[in-house]
């Protein structure tokens, strides 16, 4: 049996493979940490690199409108006409409803696209024991990245 899980340990190459991301359902704390976590690993796998400078940045001004961005990106690689992105989210306490926006890092540009947004149900992704169903999930972030991508289409 041991040798099974290393060769699952070595063969980390797809979230599948992963521990699951278990989240404690009483802590509201803990729920929104393991999306957010996963959000931004969502983000990043689409060709947004984290800008790590305003993330940092974001610490020091945690009370202006940043105050519930979770990630700060550059534009994708090989983008012209893209600006980076601010994701942020909202689980507000005593509540199971999940607010993810995407929105451009610089809205005044030229390029900036509308904000994007969903509020979901945090019960629809997570097991009764409190695994994250990483498929359903995902899905839902990437037609939310999607949906972003798309609205430039439709802006003038």
């Amino acid at each position: 049996m041991p040798e099974k899980k290393e060769d699952m340990a070595t063969n980390n190459t797809t979230s599948a493979n992963k521990n699951p991301k278990k989240a404690n359902l009483l802590d509201h704390h803990s729920i929104k940490h393991i999306l957010d976590e996963f959000v931004s690993e969502i983000v990043t796998s689409r060709g947004y690199i984290e800008d790590v400078r305003m993330s940092n940045i974001r610490l020091l001004i945690i009370y202006t409108k940043e105050k519930n961005a979770i990630l700060f990106t550059y534009p994708p690689a090989g983008s012209f006409n893209s600006t980076g992105l601010v994701v942020s989210s909202k689980l507000p306490r005593f509540s199971d409803m999940y607010t993810l926006t995407i929105a451009s890092a610089d809205p005044k540009s030229i390029s900036a696209k509308e904000p994007v947004e969903f509020t979901k149900s945090v019960t629809q992704w997570f097991t009764k024991d409190g695994v994250l169903v990483e498929g359903l999930f995902w899905k839902d972030v990437d037609g939310l990245i999607n949906d972003y991508a798309k609205e430039s289409k439709k802006s003038k």
